[in-house]
């Protein structure tokens, strides 16, 4: 379990933040945007989740989104150098993508078939998931990037959740806006 007694440390000071696995990264780092911008997400939905009281197994698939996005970012913040640790980093695995590929078709079964593109908004909670959908789509993009850098890993699982996790954004988004019934259709052209 995770204590933190002292919120400031300081050692920050310098422009710099510590991996799990312990050495000093610039702020700017790209491995501390993936893992910050995964944090973004977890805000966006959280903020999502204040709208969501009326559709409680909706808000209890996205508390375990949260959790899971904590997961990804400890995966993020302890990269595997190939250098022996004293204990065992906590990973993304494939059980936690397969969950959400059945929440996905689960919450998508009771939607109606899309006819056009739709616009973020509607209700609060489904406005609020459009944003942590787009957010994590940028930490995708940024993991991605990531994973293409010489020396720098991420694991494959992690990819995975992540991509999944703007699918799963959108359709939850789409169950929030009334199972579908209150989406805002794209009208192309339409202020021409």
């Amino acid at each position: 379990m995770v204590k933190l007694n002292k919120i400031y440390t300081r050692t920050g000071d310098d422009g710099t933040t510590a991996l799990v696995t312990g050495p000093r990264r610039l702020k700017h780092d790209l491995r501390v945007d993936a893992y910050g911008t995964i944090d973004e997400t977890n805000s966006a939905i959280g903020v999502a989740r204040l709208h969501t009281n009326a559709l409680p197994d909706l808000d209890a698939m996205l508390l375990r989104v949260q959790n899971d996005l904590f997961d990804l970012g400890a995966d993020l913040a302890a990269p595997d150098t190939g250098e022996p640790l004293s204990y065992e980093p906590l990973r993304i695995i494939e059980a936690q993508v397969d969950r959400l590929e059945k929440e996905i078709d689960q919450l998508n079964s009771e939607l109606d078939p899309l006819k056009s593109f739709i616009l973020p908004g509607g209700s609060p909670a489904a406005a609020y998931l459009h944003l942590a959908r787009t957010t994590s789509r940028r930490a995708e993009r940024v993991m991605v990037e990531l994973s293409r850098i010489d020396g720098e890993n991420v694991h494959e699982p992690c990819l995975k959740y992540v991509n999944r996790l703007s699918d799963f954004l959108f359709v939850a988004a789409r169950y929030a806006n009334d199972k579908g019934k209150a989406d805002i259709l794209w009208v192309p052209g339409k202020n021409r």
